[in-house]
């Protein structure tokens, strides 16, 4: 076998065992997790729980799911849940009107402009993803509470509101659209170029320069994904709640890391996928939901949320999972 067959095999090797990992921890997790909460709160196994978990994992996957191809790279987005708060002001304001498919636009084109804005200050200007973004982040909270004034939008037509609290059959919708995203968002990551740049970036950025990938383009293309799927969940979040203001999105950043983290998706880069965070934030939906059944005060959650990233982290690191010294 050639050093180039060895390294690729070694590489896929690691790849897989991390995968198997993160899937057999996780799904431990959740045993443990259901088997607890079931014993603690009578409510917990009931039909009508059961749909609050899925549709809040589902949201939170949504929102979770641009961050994750951001992170795969080494890079970070701290301004997804700004991203998400602007869209969600501007759309709103538009399709409260009854105009619905200019709303729909503003909301997905306001995200791929402040994606994009990130990507080319992240490649062109040479500013550090998180100074980047973190500024990106004040600036999209300064534009919407500029552009709210202090109000708040209510009253969405029902129409539109089908996508974030409509039923098909049984199922939320919110879940049929998460799902519907997993699968193309797991096709875009093993199937093509851009997929399987964003791991090789992530993995090894030195080398995938070398090699004549355009680096550049390809983490501008992944900034500009992350905000425009932040506008996307702005839409599935103001049809679930029906509403919209300036502070909308303030606390959606935390959870975001958390789910990413959760599901095995190292903040180094290169490893994990979306199918991981789909899981970790069906674990984060999971903590939030048992916390509120047995009444533990909201205070309190973030520093768990804060935790959970912390334990997931470490558990990784311990189980061998990150692959960024076997390279």
């Amino acid at each position: 076998m050639t050093p180039r067959a060895t390294v690729i095999a070694h590489l896929v090797r690691g790849r897989v065992d991390h995968t198997v990992f993160v899937v057999a921890s996780r799904i431990i997790a959740i045993t443990v997790l259901v088997v607890v909460l079931a014993m603690l709160s009578p409510q917990f196994l009931t039909w009508g729980n059961f749909i609050n978990v899925t549709r809040q994992a589902s949201l939170q996957f949504l929102i979770a799911s641009g961050l994750t191809l951001v992170v795969l790279t080494g890079g970070i987005d701290l301004a997804v849940g700004a991203m998400l708060g602007l869209a969600a002001c501007l759309s709103a304001s538009l399709i409260s009107q009854g105009h619905v498919a200019w709303g729909i636009a503003s909301a997905l084109l306001c995200g791929l402009a402040c994606g994009t804005t990130n990507g080319l200050l992240v490649t062109v200007g040479r500013i550090p993803a998180f100074i980047a973004t973190y500024g990106m982040l004040w600036i999209a909270h300064g534009l919407g509470y500029v552009f709210m004034k202090g109000e708040v939008i209510y009253g969405l037509p029902e129409a539109f509101r089908f996508i974030g609290a409509g039923f098909i059959g049984p199922i939320p919708v919110p879940v049929v659209v998460a799902v519907g995203l997993l699968i193309a968002l797991h096709v875009m990551l093993h199937g093509t170029v851009l997929g399987r740049s964003i791991y090789a970036i992530g993995g090894n950025p030195n080398a995938a320069r070398l090699s004549g990938m355009p680096i550049h383009r390809r983490l501008t293309t992944v900034y500009a994904l992350s905000g425009l799927l932040s506008g996307f969940a702005a839409l599935v979040v103001i049809a679930r709640v029906n509403a919209a203001d300036s502070s909308l999105g303030e606390d959606m950043l935390l959870p975001a890391i958390a789910a990413v983290c959760l599901g095995g998706t190292s903040l180094f880069g290169g490893v994990g996928g979306i199918v991981g965070t789909a899981i970790g934030s069906l674990i984060l939906a999971l903590v939030l939901n048992g916390m509120n059944l047995l009444g533990v005060e909201t205070f309190w959650q973030s520093g768990v949320m804060g935790a959970i990233i912390l334990v997931s982290v470490l558990a990784d690191q311990l189980g061998g999972a990150r692959l960024v010294g076997k390279r």
